[in-house]
């Protein structure tokens, strides 16, 4: 142990009565390292900051002398020296003398990350020691404020805010390592046929605009009431949870070859109901029968099947209402980390809660969208949110929805990687029914009824990957099922069908 090592374990055998884990060595090498080399600073400064040192004199040292590089200004003992002559810390290992003995005991530079991932490591360690602790300390005091569920909430977001603070930033990377990554999702999808280089939703000409669902993209999916959004929605989460095949992927690691895992935050219907729709869906028995429990013996056979087939869907559904964007982040950790996750439904977008209250709606929208567009990159999914459009739709001849239709609008066009409106024209054509009395009205309201019926669009308004426009898909109301529609060349024996 050299000189310097044995005054400060002199120091904290006096005054620490639990022993934290620390290395005071590697804190001395790493600053004695900086001060003797101030480009050493660059490699290390996205590792560890000063709270991660466990001597306070160091973190001191390390505080200032990161100041100064950022300031390209030089930090060695005798620059450090006006600063610290007063420091109280210092005097007592020896006042400035002690930054001269540091640079001049640093061994190697070329160690100095390794020594930076120590110092985190540990400083991870106490961490979790004071969290502990924390914990045990408020478990012990009963109070009647604090409710254990409570407890267990604030402990989880505690180790979660923990594990995402280890993440070192990404900071620049190479263009020759961002073209490589590129060229790798063009295989894949050149592996596909040429078709997908994102998740397929299972509605052919959706994929075949989209290219399918992509890593850290949010898509917004809007509507009017009565529109099929969510009925969209849980048919894609269904097909891509019914795909699903696990296996070994091209890096090494295991994970889905096809379909996904998939979460659903349902802030308006509740998880039974939603399974209720995607077993009217499978079964093909009308949700509005599940729900009075009029079926034939036939379709409950039907029914039963169904549900059994899907019993080992990946498909995670989380009826909570009201969440606020922070859990709903941690929530979709937690889903990855313990059966991994694909793709992420949010439906909808303006029953997501903001973390803290803004003084404007517009705010509150813009940190829920910004939020869920955080968790698309984190994650590395794609997160599809469903939003709900203004009453403006409604006062125009044409119907369909556009952009600004959206509602507080500006932040979820800005935000989203891609926006798509469902509309069904047949839905207003209903209630156009001219009077018993207007014959030729009533017998062109019917043909135009007929032209229209179990027919939707999708319209694309917005696309950062490709093009925009309009997707015909075909809807059965009694079962809430969308489906790829058949054109007037795909014959029943067409070669394109």
């Amino acid at each position: 142990m050299n000189e310097i090592s044995a005054v400060q374990s002199d120091q904290h055998t006096a005054t620490e009565p639990e022993a934290l884990p620390h290395n005071i060595e590697a804190e001395q090498q790493l600053l004695g390292a900086i001060l003797t080399n101030n480009d050493i600073y660059d490699r290390i400064a996205s590792v560890i900051n000063e709270t991660h040192f466990y001597d306070p004199v160091h973190a001191r040292i390390y505080e200032i002398a990161s100041a100064r590089i950022a300031k390209n200004a030089l930090a060695s003992p005798v620059t450090l020296k006006a600063f610290l002559e007063e420091d109280d810390g210092l005097k007592e290992l020896g006042g400035p003398s002690y930054l001269a003995r540091l640079a001049g005991a640093a061994i190697s530079s070329f160690a100095a990350k390794d020594y930076a991932q120590m110092i985190y490591d540990l400083a991870i360690r106490r961490e979790l020691m004071g969290l502990g602790r924390d914990i045990s300390a408020k478990a012990a005091r009963v109070d009647v404020a604090s409710e254990p569920k409570e407890q267990i909430i604030e402990a989880e977001q505690a180790l979660y805010k923990l594990g995402e603070a280890g993440k070192a930033e990404q900071g620049f990377q190479s263009f020759l390592k961002a073209v490589t990554d590129a060229v790798n999702v063009a295989n894949a999808a050149y592996q596909r046929d040429g078709g997908l280089a994102g998740l397929s939703c299972g509605l052919t000409d959706l994929d075949k605009k989209l290219g399918g669902l992509h890593r850290s993209d949010l898509l917004i999916l809007a509507g009017r009431p009565s529109m099929g959004k969510t009925s969209l929605a849980t048919n894609i989460a269904f097909n891509i949870a019914k795909a699903y095949k696990k296996g070994a992927l091209p890096d090494g690691t295991t994970g889905a070859v096809n379909g996904g895992c998939v979460g659903f935050f349902s802030l308006e219907m509740s998880a039974e109901q939603l399974a209720a729709r995607v077993l009217s869906e499978a079964s093909e028995v009308p949700s509005e029968q599940i729900r009075r429990g009029d079926m034939t013996e036939a379709e409950f056979r039907r029914f039963v099947e169904a549900a059994k087939a899907l019993e080992a869907c990946p498909l995670y559904i989380d009826d909570t209402p009201a969440l606020p964007i922070s859990q709903l982040a941690a929530r979709a950790r937690r889903l990855k980390r313990e059966h991994g996750l694909d793709v992420l439904f949010i439906d909808y977008l303006q029953l997501v809660r903001p973390a803290s209250a803004k003084d404007n709606r517009v705010n509150e929208v813009s940190e829920i969208t910004q939020g869920l567009k955080a968790i698309a990159k984190e994650l590395d999914i794609p997160v599809v949110a469903l939003s709900q459009l203004s009453r403006q739709v409604e006062n125009r001849e044409d119907k369909r929805p556009q952009l600004s239709d959206l509602r507080e609008s500006g932040s979820i066009e800005q935000d989203a990687d891609v926006v798509m409106f469902v509309f069904r024209e047949e839905y207003y054509k209903e209630r156009e029914k001219p009077g018993d009395h207007d014959l030729d009205g009533i017998a062109k309201w019917q043909d135009e009824m007929e032209r229209l019926h179990g027919r939707a669009e999708v319209i694309i308004g917005k696309q950062r990957h490709g093009p925009i426009g309009n997707i015909d898909l075909s809807f059965e109301g009694r079962f809430t099922r969308f489906g790829n529609l058949v054109k007037p060349w795909q014959g029943s024996g067409g070669e394109f069908q």
